[in-house]
């Protein structure tokens, strides 16, 4: 008797039958784990495994901030090279667990969040798409908790926080949050990750801290008052930024664009606008642009005109006192 195939081999062969006959084409969004786990009925594990399959076939590939999707070209299958000689016993096989590494496992789930999404990250998963043993990688992280850490750490650091610039604290202030900013859209996982009640303390996440203060410095503002400026800018950012990921996920499960999905609800908008006021009305008809990247730029222009006639109206020092946890020698993001 022939062996059962394994469940994720029928799905890995119905989604390859879909893009063969063109259903699923280069470019297109595939079936997330969460999806894959709903239609066919199986466990999240086996899901990954799906995607982990499709990957190593070479039929998709990860996209920042989009997810998995069909690859815009074919990809060569991953197929291990046969064995020139038997390995000692106990030796790690290549691409295995003997050439792990903290950061190449942070890389690996930085990849799974930016593709498909926090909900999809495990210590599992990542093993999963790394081919080793789950058990394996708590040798270098001690959890999901820490990994997260790391996470964190390593995509802060992906650009360098520019150094007090000869043209003022408003443009040095602007150039910080945008970078923040860029980060938050090219991971949407970033924002609702960071906390400003219980922040994560990492070298990177303090070099931007310290480049607010030094952006601050010499405005005759007490410690206090130039971190609430840096938590607030970077509360706006964070704050705006949390609205990307729920967006990729909507567009994922439905296959509606913002502008698609705004389409698909003008009956209701009319209607409600029409029970509305004058002003509702006339704002409906002028078919406003709504767009998160001209939101962000409009409010911190807004954020730093605030700060601006703060410090004219002599809005120096505050309260005249510091908290006690601004003194520490590491400051929160």
């Amino acid at each position: 008797m022939s062996r059962p195939e394994a469940p994720y081999l029928r799905i890995v062969e119905e989604i390859r039958r879909r893009i063969d006959g063109g259903e699923l084409r280069p470019g297109d969004q595939v079936p997330s784990a969460r999806r894959i786990s709903q239609e066919w009925g199986v466990a999240i594990a086996t899901a990954t495994k799906v995607h982990a399959a499709l990957r190593q076939q070479g039929l998709t590939e990860a996209r920042s901030g989009v997810g998995t999707v069909v690859a815009s070209a074919p990809q060569p299958a991953r197929v291990p090279a046969p064995e020139r000689a038997r390995r000692p016993r106990g030796a790690a096989r290549p691409g295995g667990e003997g050439e792990l590494s903290r950061e190449r496992i942070v890389a690996v789930a930085i990849a799974v969040a930016d593709a498909d999404g926090m909900a999809e990250l495990s210590m599992r998963r990542v093993a999963t798409d790394l081919g080793v043993a789950t058990m394996s990688l708590y040798r270098y992280v001690a959890g999901k908790e820490e990994l997260l850490l790391h996470m964190i750490d390593a995509v802060l650091g992906e650009e360098e926080v520019p150094p007090p610039s000869t043209e003022g604290w408003r443009a040095d202030l602007a150039g910080i949050a945008r970078l923040e900013w860029r980060l938050f859209r090219h991971h949407p996982w970033l924002a609702p990750a960071m906390s400003i009640t219980r922040p994560q303390l990492t070298p990177n996440a303090v070099a931007i801290t310290d480049g607010v203060l030094h952006a601050l410095d010499g405005l005759g503002l007490d410690s206090e008052t130039q971190l609430y400026v840096h938590l607030t800018l970077f509360s706006f950012g964070r704050g705006l930024a949390t609205a990307i990921e729920p967006e990729i996920e909507a567009q994922r499960e439905t296959g509606l664009t913002t502008d698609e999905w705004m389409t698909s609800q003008e009956a209701r908008l009319a209607e409600l606008a029409a029970a509305g006021s004058p002003l509702l009305r006339m704002a409906m008809r002028n078919d406003i642009d709504f767009d998160l990247d001209r939101l962000f730029e409009f409010g911190l222009a807004r954020l730093l005109d605030g700060l601006a006639g703060h410090l004219s109206d002599g809005g120096g020092p505050g309260t005249g006192r510091t908290a006690a946890w601004v003194t520490s020698p590491t400051l929160p993001l």
